[in-house]
């Protein structure tokens, strides 16, 4: 069984956390994704409708997920780490 002092040295072992995104790039990363979410959702609203909504729903879902990453990133670029 581990005891406390082995996650400790454990702990000191590894090394420290790195992002994926360095920091500076978040809010042309947030402003890249909202930009698209906004036009996207402007492009959505003057969609035909259609019987079968497969082009809404595949344009919904890529904004809706654009829209999802940027928020993120905008939280990020402004302090608050979700």
């Amino acid at each position: 069984m581990a005891t406390y002092e082995t996650f400790q040295a454990l702990h000191k072992t590894l090394p420290s956390f790195s992002p994926y995104v360095a920091a500076p790039f978040l809010p042309y990363i947030a402003l890249a994704f909202l930009s698209s979410t906004f036009a996207l959702a402007f492009y959505f609203s003057t969609l035909p409708k259609d019987t079968l909504p497969v082009r809404e729903t595949i344009v919904a879902l890529i904004a809706s997920t654009l829209g999802g990453f940027g928020v993120v990133a905008l939280f990020c670029a402004i302090g608050v780490c979700v």
